[in-house]
């Protein structure tokens, strides 16, 4: 045989493409070509693929005075990373004769060592997931991926360790008088992921007062809205921000398997599959790239990995600029959208925002003790870089003032304070899946049909926009919240109550 074809996949952007990996030989002068648009990290398999070859036991394709051509079909999307090493090892060994077998039921996704050994490589979670709608039986995974790769159900997938263990489980080519048996590779089991709670550093019991600042944090975990903290230094705003991830529903099976796709092909997974709703925490100084993503060959940023959790922004302000004016896509739609000259790629964004900051650059504006040292401009500057778009984009705005010494001794050491939230979440969800949304996602014309007011409480919500000048965003949104109050108390209908709570958290104080 001097003609082979196999398969290999990986993702573009997110999104997971199956690959035709084709080789040809023919006589000549020795020369080894990959086309298909390549990057640099695939034109140097070549070079892992001949030693790797040496090492399983076969001739290296550099020791052959033959003509290789490897083609990486479809052409026209750009083939990244080492992901089709091993693919494109096989295709080689089956095109020469040195091995047999029918490589149609398989997908194979692995980097090769010198030595034949196996790599992981990130992103393996979305192919077999891909490879199992296009109907493949079976996968070949380093031995690091199995345990992510066998996340998907309905296909069998198969770990190994090196390149020879593959060819020796595939290989049905027999000399005479060869009497080897053919080897099995690890058959790899069902990955049964336990739900545990989230084990984070901080719980509500741990935060001591703030009361106003707790209401709002299990509001804003009940409906997935938006919340603002604004004190002064070591009031608990980080403990909150922790805290109201540690207290947000599990994860079902769907969001586990794209949230924990999404990590992968970010190569962040680690081996630790992800059950509950993750937690991203970037620094002041990380760059724009890094938060909303992108790049050259885009990527996602922090925004889409805290997809289904929380991303908490501490010391908000400080942040770049563009950062805070591009979280006006993601606040709004759940998406990130970015163009670049070779198309648009679109990325999930679905999260709660903690926005946390003080009150000016000191820290100690409006402080009953503590004077502010900062002068009238520079608290200016502060306040001008948070924008009114973004603030009206923010559903609960909480104040967290000094907290009492003496509290700092009160703790209730039974854990019944989340417990008692949690419970009050799954309750406030139970009733918004019925209705099939979220209540931060209900659009204005779902709040008319599946929202209805009274005309008491339309009376009083439209005195009270008038009288605070919200605009129609806000004016949805403190509907949206009202709901989520209802819904903590199992309520059918929003009372006046409710409207009444939610606009106490509405508007910014500083």
């Amino acid at each position: 045989m001097q003609y082979a074809r196999v398969y290999g996949a990986q993702t573009n952007i997110l999104l997971p493409y199956l690959v035709s990996i084709e080789t040809d030989l023919s006589k000549g002068l020795h020369a080894f070509t990959l086309v298909g648009l390549p990057d640099k990290s695939v034109e140097e398999s070549k070079d892992r693929i001949s030693a790797a070859i040496k090492h399983s036991g076969y001739d290296s394709p550099k020791t052959r005075n033959q003509k290789i051509v490897v083609s990486l079909s479809p052409a026209d999307i750009k083939k990244e990373g080492p992901v089709f090493d091993l693919p494109i090892a096989l295709s080689y060994l089956l095109a020469a004769g040195d091995i047999r077998f029918d490589p149609n039921p398989y997908l194979f996704i692995g980097e090769l060592s010198l030595d034949g050994r196996l790599l992981p490589v990130r992103g393996v979670l979305p192919l077999v997931a891909y490879a199992k709608k296009e109907g493949r039986k079976f996968v070949i995974v380093p031995e690091e991926n199995a345990r992510e790769a066998a996340l998907v159900p309905g296909i069998t997938i198969y770990s190994a360790k090196t390149l020879k263990e593959v060819i020796d489980f595939l290989n049905i080519k027999r000399t005479q008088g060869d009497k080897t048996e053919k080897k099995d590779l690890i058959k790899v089991p069902q990955t049964i992921v336990e739900t545990k709670e989230a084990q984070t550093q901080f719980a509500f019991e741990d935060i001591r007062g703030q009361e106003a600042a707790k209401r709002g944090a299990v509001i804003a975990a009940a409906g997935g809205h938006n919340l603002g903290l604004s004190g002064p230094p070591g009031t608990g705003k980080t403990m909150l921000a922790r805290a109201l991830a540690s207290i947000l529903p599990h994860l079902d099976f769907d969001q586990m398997l794209e949230v924990n796709s999404i990590h992968s092909v970010a190569g962040v997974l680690q081996g630790q599959l992800l059950t509950n709703p993750p937690f991203r925490a970037p620094h002041h100084t990380s760059s724009y790239v890094s938060i909303v993503g992108g790049g050259t060959n885009p990527r996602p940023g922090e925004a889409t990995l805290a997809h289904r959790g929380v991303l908490f922004l501490d010391e908000f302000p400080e942040f770049d600029r563009r950062v805070i004016e591009a979280m006006r896509q993601p606040l709004e739609d759940r998406v990130i959208t970015i163009a670049r000259a070779k198309g648009t790629a679109v990325f999930p964004a679905q999260f709660i925002l903690v926005a946390a900051m003080n009150p000016c650059p000191c820290g100690n504006y409006g402080h009953p003790e503590i004077a502010c040292v900062c002068s009238g401009s520079l608290l200016e500057k502060y306040r001008r870089k948070m924008s009114g778009p973004i603030a009206d984009r923010i559903d609960l705005w909480s104040e967290m003032g000094p907290v009492e010494l003496g509290e700092l001794g009160k703790r209730n050491r039974e854990g019944t304070e989340t417990k008692s939230a949690r419970e009050k979440i799954a309750q406030a969800r139970a009733m918004q899946k019925k209705r099939g949304h979220l209540n931060s996602e209900l659009s204005p014309r779902d709040l008319d049909d599946l929202v209805p007011l009274t005309p008491e409480v339309r009376t009083t919500l439209e005195k009270a926009g008038e009288r605070l000048a919200l605009s129609p965003r806000a004016f949805h949104r403190v509907i949206k919240v009202a709901r989520t109050i209802a819904d903590l108390e199992g309520a059918a209908d929003i009372s006046q109550s409710h409207i009444l709570e939610a606009l106490q958290y509405r508007e910014k104080k500083n």
